[in-house]
């Protein structure tokens, strides 16, 4: 369907729809291009590009999805968007060679950003302590037990503290000028619409669970940031011992769970409103229990984490292979 979220991909079906071939493109109606190495079904509001007569290679087929992405890049949204009569007039732009579209540079070139991407994908996990995903004793315990695990509630200011954020327009910013994340109330990208240079009187401390005022997103922002509207809240973990990345990641679970059934657009969370709100949590001695919160989702990122080494081994051995061949 129409979207950036996963790709575009909202759910795997069985039903007996139309099934486009993988090695396609498409294209949805607000000019979001995607490259599909698997067979699918679309939405109608969906454009599908192949070749039946040209095998392009997996890598040429990038280039012109890139290319494509390019050329529709700022100009459909809700209130102008992409049909495919429109798509007739847009035009790409390729690579040429003696007049000819030059697949051989693109293919070459797709191929070294890969091998590039790849590598410093190894060298983010190496640095970061991911390449292990081998769980422990504890972690696979807390897998184990998970349905037994006690939760009690819990106020939620009495396990946080709470205030505002600053409000800062997104027309008073320069997208993407600096280095310090700008959070708006969405879902995508944690909550980062862009990262600005702005006046640090504003910067609001890092390290605690942001929830977006209007639209209630709960995200853990580990980095000091800036907000665009004062309706959002902070919440910083009372017991400052505690603050750990995984605890808090565990947290912001709980409270998106606790509450997000009762906040929404025409109803939105407060400053006002949390002050009675309750929080469930795992317990232990009738205390928030902060250990097995860390080992759980230790486990959790490991299980994740597992596919992601597999996949940048798979795609080394691949590469080394091709380079040993020629």
């Amino acid at each position: 369907m129409a979207g950036t979220t996963n790709a575009g991909v909202v759910n795997h079906i069985s039903n007996p729809v139309a099934s486009f071939p993988g090695n396609s493109i498409t294209v949805d109606i607000f000019g979001n291009v995607f490259y599909r190495d698997f067979d699918f079904g679309a939405g109608d509001d969906t454009g599908v590009y192949w070749n039946d007569e040209k095998d392009y290679s997996k890598e040429a087929m990038l280039f012109f999805a890139i290319s494509m992405e390019k050329s529709l890049s700022g100009i459909f949204s809700f209130g102008n968007k992409l049909r495919s009569s429109q798509s007739l007039d847009f035009k790409i732009q390729l690579p040429i060679k003696n007049n000819k579209i030059d697949f051989e540079f693109m293919e070459s070139f797709i191929a070294e950003l890969e091998a590039q991407r790849i590598a410093e994908l190894e060298a983010y996990l190496l640095a970061s302590g991911l390449m292990d995903y081998t769980l422990t004793v504890e972690e696979q315990k807390s897998l184990d037990d998970f349905e037994k695990m006690k939760f009690e509630e819990f106020n939620v200011i009495d396990v946080f503290d709470v205030k505002n954020t600053g409000n800062i327009l997104s027309s008073n910013i320069i997208k993407d000028s600096g280095k310090t994340p700008y959070l708006c109330a969405s879902a995508e990208n944690n909550a980062v619409s862009s990262y600005i240079t702005y006046d640090e009187k504003y910067l609001e401390n890092g390290k605690c669970i942001f929830i977006g005022g209007k639209t209630f997103v709960v995200t853990y922002q580990e980095k000091d940031f800036y907000s665009n509207d004062s309706h959002n809240l902070n919440l910083y973990l009372k017991n400052e011992k505690k603050r750990s990345r995984l605890n808090q990641l565990y947290l912001a679970t709980c409270i998106n769970k606790s509450l997000g059934y009762k906040y929404s657009w025409g109803d939105s969370i407060s400053k006002g409103k949390i002050q009675t709100d309750k929080v469930s949590l795992p317990t232990q001695n009738k205390q928030p229990n902060y250990t097995i919160m860390e080992t759980f989702i230790s486990a959790i990122q490991k299980l994740v984490i597992k596919e992601v080494v597999l996949y940048a081994d798979r795609k080394t051995a691949t590469t080394k292979n091709v380079v040993n061949e020629n």
